[in-house]
């Protein structure tokens, strides 16, 4: 290392520019970069239930003022948004499960399509029981 920081030789290793929207050039990288953004959004849905639910345990008064927060146009966006992005990530996730599980049955590995297949119906069956106890 010379005294002045520089390399030895004196001359400056080659470093190409790399552009800050790389990742918007190829499709997977794309949906890798979403899918990392998605989990802001996961958290922001754990903390919008979280509020719901004190105010729930805080009485009718707490449960209106909430609603009529909730009910505002900037949190109903903030939601849609929330929920195309959670949704994007329940897909991807599924879609990688078959990747870091290797399931075998009978000593044979089970077709990625079942595992996805199997993850969807229990989404499916345990958003239809939510449903239930919520409409009944």
């Amino acid at each position: 290392m010379t005294p002045s920081g520089g390399t030895p030789t004196g001359l400056r290793p080659y470093r190409p520019r790399i552009s800050t929207w790389w990742w918007t050039r190829k499709r997977t990288y794309l949906v890798f970069v979403l899918r990392e953004l998605s989990s802001v959004f996961i958290a922001w849905f754990v903390v919008y239930l979280v509020l719901f639910l004190y105010a729930v345990g805080r009485g009718e008064a707490a449960y209106q003022r909430f609603l009529d927060w909730a009910s505002s146009p900037w949190v109903t966006a903030l939601n849609v948004v929330a929920l195309v992005f959670v949704l994007l990530h329940t897909v991807t996730w599924f879609s990688l499960t078959p990747q870091a599980m290797g399931v075998r049955v009978a000593g044979q590995k089970v077709p990625d399509f079942h595992i996805i297949a199997g993850q969807y119906t229990g989404l499916v069956v345990v958003s239809g029981f939510v449903l239930w106890l919520v409409t009944r």
